[in-house]
């Protein structure tokens, strides 16, 4: 059985590992289209379970008639809807974005907050949508924990883990602050396009020889 590895040998190697994905990925923003706080709290939520691209097609028309948290506040709900419908789970989506617009403006003077405790408070924002938020309109450190992030953490060995916030633990004790929101992101990128959750194409990733290979494709369920 290998050796576990230290707290020094896993920030040695997710720092050669956060290297590579950089020059492989430069640009480490999400693929959302937004302009406002707003606008980029309501595409991430809307981005659950549906694809960017998907969400970009929709988001022009919503934020056209809703551009911010007082009008969606205001929205007719079954309005929101056909806004949104192709992006899936479009009521429970719906239920959200006003929900989340109702408690940005009674509580926070329809300002997207910048603090995580302020953040997970609305309807609909889980910690993944808030670090997103801190780390894409605030600069603060955030490391976002999606499918891919989850997956691919576990398998490069840098986390036991299978709980996001818990994943957010490890992975803040092995890389720098500065590094927790372009490395989330890479790792999304990287998910998409090399380390597919079905076969992943190790003959071209560029993380291959800091990758432990230890066959297991996705985490485990639990």
């Amino acid at each position: 059985m290998a050796a576990r590895e230290s707290i020094a040998d896993l920030k040695k190697r997710a720092g050669k590992v956060s290297r590579a994905l950089a020059k492989l990925y430069p640009e480490a923003r999400i693929t959302l289209d937004f302009e406002t706080p707003w606008q980029c709290l309501a595409a991430t939520i809307l981005s659950a379970q549906s694809t960017d691209v998907g969400v970009n097609r929709v988001t022009p028309g919503l934020f056209r008639e809703y551009p911010d948290a007082r009008a969606m506040a205001a929205a007719d709900r079954r309005h929101v809807e056909e806004l949104i419908v192709k992006t899936g789970f479009f009521r429970q989506k719906t239920r959200s974005l006003i929900g989340a617009a109702r408690k940005i403006v009674e509580d926070y003077g329809g300002e997207v907050p910048s603090e995580m405790e302020a953040l997970v408070k609305i309807p609909g924002v889980g910690r993944k949508t808030a670090n997103v938020i801190l780390g894409h309109i605030y600069g603060k450190p955030g490391f976002v924990v999606d499918t891919h992030v989850r997956r691919l953490t576990y398998r490069l060995g840098f986390t036991k883990r299978t709980d996001p916030a818990k994943i957010e633990i490890d992975m803040q004790k092995i890389l720098p602050a500065r590094d927790w929101t372009p490395f989330s992101m890479r790792l999304i990128l990287h998910g998409r396009q090399v380390c597919i959750a079905r076969k992943p194409d190790c003959e071209r990733c560029a993380v291959a020889r800091d990758c432990p290979k230890i066959g297991v494709r996705t985490a485990p369920r639990g």
